[in-house]
């Protein structure tokens, strides 16, 4: 294959997506370590990483906005190297209400990220399902790498230079972005503001049914994303006492999964629908959780974090579905705004869990995450046999 400049930006934007969930996911293996330096619980580490979720989620529609007025060149810049310096501040962060703000402000800035290189790739590639799939490797390459590097680094030197290690992989592909990427002409550069923030068409966009029903389904599916991106190395811990170590390389597993889960789910949702890849993701969620629940030995809980890892690379299938039921002119704009929706409803999931398991433990915890994907997986199924048309 003769390397194309598509090809760049396609790697460019996987490497960005690294950094920018590279900041994040250096959080979760530490948490016991943050939960006994600042005697905080479980649920208010849920409550800060929710934040920095709901932020993620917030930066969505406005970077959409962003890329539409001024191309997406220059707002991916800012995420990536937003996120390199939000996750230094984190790493210094005197008390937990510092930690909170900064916790928050990295999901900001990492958050204007994955919107507008979906609509760049969506002007690059026609096989937008594999673009995405693709592309979205980014985050369990990261998930691979950063768990163990940030348990690793949190044993030895504690939590602080973990979370700060962002910085190694943030700046130089900070630069590489810069350098190797051309700037994109933008959709609406004249747009005003105020006509992209009038609350009644947002509003008709998000009612339409090819929009609505895949909303639902993706608020489900990222609330149970969320969580265990939370809380999966805590829950190897306190509910099958594993080690620090043994649930960070277990994370990176997990992570290994969707490496190939989002290619997979990519490339089948190109070739026999979305709503088929979707409804497999979701299946594969709805036994390997239970699995992860009720594993008596290795090779079930191996097995539960191979169907969960599934589970959620579901998005390579979903967002090419939203993409395919708007049309250009709101692929920036309405692609952010439905992205902001999902992922700040689904949010909720990193408080929902910990509390949860602070009230009724890791089991019924990670059991509810399950029952969440059966019904997802019950409605696509009720859709499709049903011919609803939605």
């Amino acid at each position: 294959m003769t390397w194309q400049y598509r090809h760049t930006v396609l790697l460019s934007c996987l490497l960005a997506f690294f950094v920018t969930y590279f900041g994040r996911l250096a959080i979760s293996p530490v948490v016991p370590l943050l939960t006994a330096e600042f005697a905080i619980t479980n649920t208010l580490v849920g409550v800060a990483l929710t934040g920095m979720w709901l932020a993620y989620g917030l930066a969505q529609f406005p970077s959409g906005i962003l890329a539409d007025r001024y191309g997406e060149r220059p707002v991916i810049l800012v995420a990536v190297g937003g996120t390199t310096v939000m996750a230094l501040l984190l790493a210094l962060a005197p008390v937990y209400p510092l930690f909170v703000a900064a916790a928050v402000a990295l999901g900001g800035v990492a958050g204007l990220h994955y919107a507008v290189a979906t609509t760049l790739l969506s002007r690059t590639f026609d096989d937008l399902g594999t673009a995405v799939g693709l592309h979205s490797v980014g985050g369990p390459l990261a998930g691979l790498v950063a768990p163990v590097a940030a348990a690793g680094i949190g044993v030895r030197w504690g939590w602080r230079p973990a979370v700060a290690s962002t910085a190694v992989v943030g700046v130089p592909i900070f630069v590489l972005f810069a350098l190797r990427v051309r700037p994109t002409e933008p959709r609406n550069p004249g747009k005003p503001l105020r006509e992209s923030l009038e609350l009644a068409p947002l509003l008709d966009l998000l009612a339409r049914p090819s929009v609505a029903f895949p909303l639902a389904i993706a608020v489900a599916g990222t609330y149970v994303a969320q969580g265990l991106l939370s809380f999966l190395p805590a829950f190897l811990v306190g509910f099958h006492g594993y080690t620090a170590t043994a649930a960070g390389v277990a994370f990176s597993a997990f992570f290994v999964v969707r490496t190939g889960g989002q290619i997979a789910v990519g490339r089948v949702s190109d070739t026999y629908g979305r709503d088929a890849a979707i409804a497999g993701s979701m299946a594969a969620g709805a036994v390997g959780l239970p699995l992860l629940v009720v594993a008596g030995g290795l090779a079930t809980v191996a097995a539960g974090i191979i169907l969960a890892g599934l589970s959620s690379s579901f998005f390579s299938a979903i967002d090419p579905r939203f993409m395919d039921a708007l049309g250009d002119e709101d692929r920036g704009t309405g692609f952010g705004l439905v992205r902001t929706v999902y992922t700040v409803l689904g949010a909720a999931g990193s408080a929902g869990v910990g509390l949860t398991a602070d009230l009724l433990g890791w089991g019924v915890a990670f059991a509810t995450l399950g029952v969440l994907l059966l019904g997802c997986f019950l409605a696509l199924a009720a859709n499709r046999v049903l011919a609803l048309g939605y």
